[in-house]
């Protein structure tokens, strides 16, 4: 089976050498078998990146004369999403004609911003880097973003999370390539969990203002000074020069949300903050981020991080020793 890694400009080592490790990892398994390895992996760069390499490893051009079972594609560095999608777009063109021609493609992290890019993901589910969710949406409306999932499949087109998610998604396509065993076996030696089913409550809330709109500004530093205490939006545009009508459009069209659901966001992320970083009861969390019913504030924060306060503050104010 040829499996191609795509060596994208400005790709993250790390994530490469997951790539790689794993399906060498898994050919290792069948050698050690006396069975023959079932993957040959090609690291790939566009003729015009002549030069761009893994340490240690050779990298060939992509043309049209090699053809590719699965083809995948690496995160790179979430800082210049535009920049990084700028010096990839010769990429584009070669996966739409890959995919028409049989192969199958599964993107890693911010990898999906490529494969949108191609117009295969309009219609079909995909996932990303949870910080990137609103960056990618914005690009790619017609895609059926599904921010909390740790990985998707449609189509023969796969994508994953952010981070470790990268390993969930490997872990998948050695048992739709391989078999479960193979799978189970590589989860083992590489210490993945092969439970975990949403993304969220890695997310953190770290919204723009550089914008450019100096009224949603002014109306996103109130909404910072006021999270704890105010309840209504006519509460927070108190000094706000803008009717709710006018603010609410423009502060919509701008960060992608409305001003309530950017005060829940908030208040949220500093709930978690407070449960990372304090001994506070749940209690005294929920009154210092801005609720007064424990029932609420409960059903809010499962909703938007995926499990309950409890649950996050043992799953991230632990000591690892």
């Amino acid at each position: 089976m040829q499996i191609g890694i795509l060596l994208t400009k400005g790709h993250r080592l790390l994530s490469v050498a997951a790539l790689l490790d794993v399906f060498e990892t898994a050919n290792r398994f069948y050698v050690e078998e006396g069975i023959t390895a079932p993957f040959t992996i090609d690291l790939l760069h566009l003729p015009e990146h002549e030069g761009l390499a893994y340490p240690g490893q050779n990298a060939i051009a992509a043309g049209n004369d090699n053809y590719y079972d699965l083809l995948l594609v690496p995160s790179f560095t979430h800082d210049g999403i535009g920049e990084s999608m700028q010096a990839n777009m010769g990429w584009i063109p070669w996966l739409q004609n890959q995919y028409r021609e049989g192969a199958a493609l599964a993107s890693f992290c911010t990898g999906a911003f490529v494969l949108g890019a191609t117009g295969l993901l309009d219609g079909r589910p995909a996932t990303t880097h949870i910080n990137a969710e609103g960056a990618f949406a914005k690009l790619f409306p017609n895609v059926l973003l599904q921010a909390e999932a740790v990985v998707t499949e449609k189509d023969r087109i796969y994508t994953s999370g952010g981070a470790t998610n990268t390993f969930h998604l490997l872990m998948l396509l050695l048992e739709v390539y391989c078999s479960r065993k193979i799978a189970v076996k590589a989860a083992k030696v590489f210490s993945i969990d092969l439970d975990r089913n949403r993304q969220t409550y890695f997310g953190t809330f770290t919204p723009s203002q550089d914008h450019g709109d100096d009224l949603v500004k002014k109306a996103q530093e109130e909404i910072r000074k006021k999270f704890s205490t105010a309840n209504t939006i006519e509460e927070l545009i108190t000094d706000v020069p803008a009717s709710r009508r006018n603010l609410v459009r423009r502060f919509k069209q701008v960060t992608g949300i409305t001003p309530i659901e950017y005060l829940q966001k908030t208040r949220i992320e500093a709930a978690k903050q407070m449960l990372e970083q304090s001994r506070h009861s749940i209690l005294e969390v929920m009154l210092e981020s801005g609720y007064n019913d424990l029932k609420t504030f409960r059903t809010l924060f499962k909703k938007t991080v995926g499990m309950t306060p409890k649950m996050y503050r043992e799953k991230f104010s632990g000591q690892m020793v």
